[in-house]
Formats: C-alpha cells, sequence, structure tokens
C-alpha cells in the first residue's frame, strides 16, 4: 500500500518480497553503527525481521517503517516511517537509505512526507526521533525538520539524543 508520494519518491508499505533489500540494507555498515545490528544475515532472517516488525506494527497501530524507492525508476533505496515502541511515549521516526542515495535530499524528503502522514493521516501531534550521539548527519536532519533535541534517552542500554517534532499551524 502506497503511503504517499513526493516529488522524487514513493513510500509505500513493507512487504516479505521486499526481503533482499532489507537483508541489504540492514548489514551497510552505516546502518550497523548507528541503527544496530538487528541479526538479520540471511532472507530467511529478513522475512522474519519484516513480519515481526514492520507487518505488525501496520497490523497493530496502522504505521511503521516503510519502503523508499525512488518515482521514476521504482529503486528501493532506503525505508523510513513511524514507530511506536513500548518504552516511548510518542510514536519515533526511523530512517536509513544505501550510502548511494545519502545527501541527495532524499532522506528529508522522505521524512517530511512521513511527518506529514503521520499528522494528518494518524492524528499524531508529537513525534520523537532517537539518534545515537555519533550519527550527525541524522541530528543535521532533524534540525532541518524543526526538530528540537529534549536531552538524551537511555535506549537499548546506551545513552542516545532524543529529539521531538511538535506539529503547530505552521506546519500545516
Amino acid at each position: 500500500m502506497i503511503i504517499c508520494k513526493t516529488d522524487r519518491l514513493i513510500i509505500r508499505q513493507l512487504e516479505q518480497e521486499d526481503a533482499p533489500f532489507i537483508l541489504k540494507l540492514l548489514n551497510d555498515k552505516s546502518f550497523l553503527e548507528n541503527i544496530g545490528d538487528k541479526g538479520v544475515r540471511t532472507e530467511e532472517d529478513a522475512i522474519e525481521y519484516l513480519e515481526d516488525g514492520p507487518l505488525e506494527s501496520y497490523k497493530k497501530y496502522g504505521f511503521g517503517l516503510n519502503l523508499v524507492t525512488l518515482k521514476t525508476s521504482d529503486t528501493p533505496i532506503g525505508i523510513c516511517g513511524l514507530l511506536q515502541r513500548e518504552t516511548l511515549e510518542h510514536p519515533d521516526i526511523g530512517y536509513a537509505l544505501l550510502p548511494e542515495y545519502r545527501g541527495k535530499g532524499y532522506a528529508k524528503e522522505a521524512a517530511k512526507a512521513v511527518l506529514d502522514d503521520g499528522h494528518h493521516t494518524h492524528k499524531l501531534n508529537t513525534i520523537w526521533a532517537v539518534v545515537s550521539p555519533g550519527n550527525a548527519s541524522s541530528s543535521g536532519l532533524l534540525d532541518k525538520l524543526n526538530f528540537q533535541r529534549r536531552g538524551t534517552i537511555d535506549f537499548d542500554g546506551e545513552e542516545n539524543y532524543l529529539y521531538e517534532h511538535e506539529w503547530k499551524s505552521k506546519n500545516k
């Protein structure tokens, strides 16, 4: 199911058939360093990750991580979406792109579209983001998206920055 489209991107729900791409993305060096090792080493692991993560989240909350593809070629370039974690008060935004698509504005474009969808479709007025302190590019992106740094949070046993985006009338 398509969540939203931008000038250059299509953002749609992930499917089991996306397992080969998920395997590649989750084992990218930057993903492992900045987001963490999800233990996905085979396509079967990727299918299990999809079933237990994004696909379950769609059923439970109506949103989750989504596949980001180029509009012109339908080439998968990354993921972007909202996650509702039991350990966090508000949903948080997550995103990751393959290395060859970073630095081209795609992450900002996808994240803005996902934020807008979260507000308009799911009536979310507050969205958080959790970023490892060494991930300067993610922190910079959140600044561009009008997130405010709220301090630090213990997340998966490590200290991370906590950012918050509150929907205000100027964002409409």
